[in-house]
């Protein structure tokens, strides 16, 4: 398990990571959600131990990470822009990650290079983009860590790809329980690969959130009732987070379990009824309005 307690970092006059106390569980996908300068990179540099905290401490599986090449070997940052040797090739950055972590999978970084079309005597500097990224992401997969620190891991890909890389890490997560850490300002971009989802702002935790509770204990109602007394039926009792009404179409926003919801509605005469997924946008969106934000203004999808 990663632990944070009570991180702060500033750069000058900006507060870059401010009180932030997070717990990433082993075997699950944690989505780490901000929008740029919301702290994110601060926060996986200061995990992987990159950079020290002003104050707070970061404890993977109990043991404090900065300045202790022991747990750094159970980790691999990728950073949203990873450095790499000038002129090396795919080739060469694997020998070099081979000497670091020990076990480094050679055979298997060659084998996910073919899968990808990936050429491993070519110059990285060559590559676009979108190649630099996915050379390293496979290079983090294949160097064994126990985790796995992806800043912005999809941007740049082509969906395909992201699929592939969404795969592999499902892969990895079953033969050996890798646990990837995955930051970025994109929700949609972790709607279908993340367990736990922790919102940055501002340097701060808004909230973290185990994404299957959240969707349980929360649900959509499109309907539309026949009088305004029906209205107040069904809604008596319930703990409504959202509720819009264009024209007669009431679109509800629901904290409470599915069959609890659903006999609260049966109450009243309706035209039309119909519960509807929650999109994990939509439950942010929810949860963090309820607290005094609205995560339309910082998050971009």
């Amino acid at each position: 398990m990663i632990e944070l307690i009570e991180l702060n970092k500033a750069f000058d006059d900006i507060k870059a990571v401010n009180h932030v106390s997070l717990k990433i569980a082993d075997g699950e996908v944690f989505g780490l959600v901000g929008t740029n300068g919301a702290g994110k990179s601060t926060t996986l540099r200061i995990i992987a131990g990159v950079i020290k905290p002003d104050s707070g401490v970061v404890c993977v599986d109990n043991r404090p990470v900065y300045d202790n090449p022991d747990v750094k070997k159970d980790v691999f940052y990728i950073s949203d822009d990873q450095y790499f040797f000038p002129n090396s090739t795919p080739d060469d950055m694997a020998g070099f990650y081979a000497s670091v972590y020990e076990n480094f999978d050679k055979e298997k970084f060659n084998k996910f290079l073919t899968g990808f079309g990936l050429d491993k005597d070519r110059k990285i500097n060559t590559f676009s983009k979108g190649m630099k990224k996915q050379v390293s992401i496979l290079l983090g997969l294949c160097a064994g860590t126990k985790y796995l620190l992806c800043d912005e891991t999809f941007d740049g890909l082509d969906p395909v790809v992201r699929q592939g890389v969404k795969s592999l890490f499902a892969a990895e997560m079953e033969d050996r329980g890798l646990t990837p850490v995955i930051a970025s300002h994109n929700l949609r971009e972790l709607e279908d690969i993340c367990d736990h989802v922790g919102l940055l702002h501002k340097g701060g935790v808004i909230l973290s959130e185990d994404i299957s509770d959240m969707k349980l204990n929360m649900q959509k109602i499109q309907c539309v009732f026949n009088t305004d007394e029906d209205e107040e039926k069904a809604l008596e009792g319930l703990d409504v987070l959202i509720h819009d009404k264009r024209g007669r179409l009431h679109t509800i926003t629901v904290r409470g379990e599915r069959t609890d919801v659903e006999n609260a509605f049966k109450r009243a005469d309706m035209v039309f009824f119909e519960m509807l997924a929650l999109t994990l946008e939509e439950i942010f969106i929810s949860e963090t309005e309820v607290v005094g934000y609205d995560i339309r203004k910082f998050i971009m999808g």
